[in-house]
């Protein structure tokens, strides 16, 4: 078993990586696990270290600097690092000792850097661990920006559309450490049957409160760990992600698309919604993605989906009119699922502006895929309106053959066919779902 001190030198190595490279945190977290053969006791620690310091960067680097003698340019990457892994440490995790979070950020420093790094944390403890936010009445962005760790651009365009009180709700809501949901491979076993399999071996779960399918965790563990893993018991999704092929309407026999459909999730709630029958098209504009839906499937004993390298926007004349439904689930800023992607909400506003024409041309090419009578279900992970309403009103004006369904689901119900799902409301991630119908 790789020692603890060992956990945290390899999470100092993947923060400077990820701040140099742009890399994400799951990308970094999965490769090192594989290389460096990091046991499921330890990769907790390194999990909540790289996701925890990547999603409280702008928290940590504030308290940083009020308490640094050096300036905040001097600091060097790997000291400024340390630095927050322990602060992260002394804030977040109250079963790290306050001593011991202390001595292995000092051990993990240079020689050159240790008596720094020992003599801020050690102030930090002297001051009992308070620091003080900015004044919200001077500059409220800036508040609202190093109390939830978000840029002050986004909070100032959440601000915008939220309102601050509001604002404030969601981002403590994104800022939760958020567990696995699980959705439960209804071709082999009943959600209660793998409920009690799981408090069996131990775990505790509960059953989704919206979706009839899904499982929640009620903490994390590895997915190695969880009985059903290799048996193709279930697969990870998260509920919201569940209620949107919930609400797809399909049944055993119908041809669906997926448009977008890495890594595969989606895609295999269809399949089991339609048990197993029928066939469902999953493509991804990436082919070394759709490798990710072929295991997948082959592991839940799926057989009806087939995968293909295809553009979203790039009519495929084969396909016309071929769909009872069709999905698109479309690249889109992602912040909604700020919890489960911490790094997204360093992304510059400008990056995201082109995705609403892009999404815009991805659902009009995929409404000629679509059957009259069949549906389009148009859906992102964020919650911006540019992204989400707008485009369907756009969609909607431009094509007159086009109208909304409206749709419910267990205590959800849309209005003219839409419907946003809210952290703070829901209690998962922020999505957003529209059902179309060609006449």
């Amino acid at each position: 078993m790789a020692e603890k001190q060992n956990i945290r030198s390899l999470a100092l190595s993947l923060l400077c990586r990820m701040e140099a490279a742009g890399q994400y945190a799951n990308i970094a977290l999965d490769t090192a696990v594989h290389r460096a053969d990091v046991q499921d006791s330890d990769r907790a620690l390194l999990t909540v270290l790289l996701y925890g310091v990547t999603e409280r960067k702008i928290t940590l680097d504030y308290i940083i600097d009020s308490l640094s003698s050096v300036p905040p340019s001097k600091i060097e990457r790997t000291t400024r690092n340390i630095l927050r892994m322990g602060l992260y440490q002394l804030i977040f995790l109250d079963r790290v000792p306050s001593h011991a979070a202390v001595s292995e950020s000092v051990n993990l420093a240079s020689k050159r850097s240790k008596a720094f790094v020992n003599a801020l944390l050690r102030e930090f403890l002297r001051k009992d661990k308070k620091f003080d936010l900015p004044d919200r009445e001077k500059d409220n962005l800036l508040y609202l920006s190093v109390k939830y760790s978000v840029p002050t651009e986004l909070c100032g365009l959440f601000s915008d559309i939220f309102g601050t009180e509001r604002t404030e709700s969601l981002f403590a809501a994104m800022n939760k450490n958020p567990t696995l949901t699980l959705r439960t491979n209804t071709e082999k076993i009943t959600r209660d049957k793998l409920l009690s399999l799981l408090n069996e071996a131990g775990i505790r779960a509960t059953a989704t409160s919206y979706s009839s399918f899904g499982i929640n965790l009620a903490e994390n563990i590895p997915y190695s760990s969880v009985p059903g893993a290799k048996e193709g018991l279930w697969h990870v999704q998260d509920e919201a992600s569940q209620i949107c092929t919930e609400i797809c309407g399909v049944k055993p026999g119908d041809t669906v698309i997926d448009a977008c459909s890495c890594p595969g999730g989606k895609s295999f709630s269809l399949a089991e919604l339609m048990n197993n029958k029928g066939r469902i098209y999953s493509f991804d504009l990436h082919e070394n993605k759709l490798s990710l839906v072929r295991c997948g499937a082959e592991r839940l004993g799926i057989n009806i989906i087939e995968t293909a390298e295809k553009d979203g926007r790039i009519f495929d004349m084969s396909l016309s009119e071929h769909a009872d439904a069709v999905l698109c689930d479309v690249p889109c800023s992602g912040l909604g699922v700020l919890a489960k992607k911490p790094e997204i909400r360093y992304k510059p506003i400008e990056t995201t502006l082109r995705l609403p024409e892009i999404q815009y041309e991805i659902a009009e090419n995929c409404l000629r895929y679509v059957k009259v009578g069949g549906a389009l279900i148009y859906s992102t992970c964020t919650l911006l309106p540019r992204e989400n309403e707008e485009v369907v009103r756009r969609l909607l004006s431009a094509h007159p053959e086009l109208e909304t369904t409206d749709f419910e689901l267990s205590s959800l119900r849309s209005k003219d066919g839409m419907l946003t799902l809210y952290p703070d409301v829901h209690g998962f991630d922020g999505f957003f779902i529209a059902k179309l119908r060609k006449k």
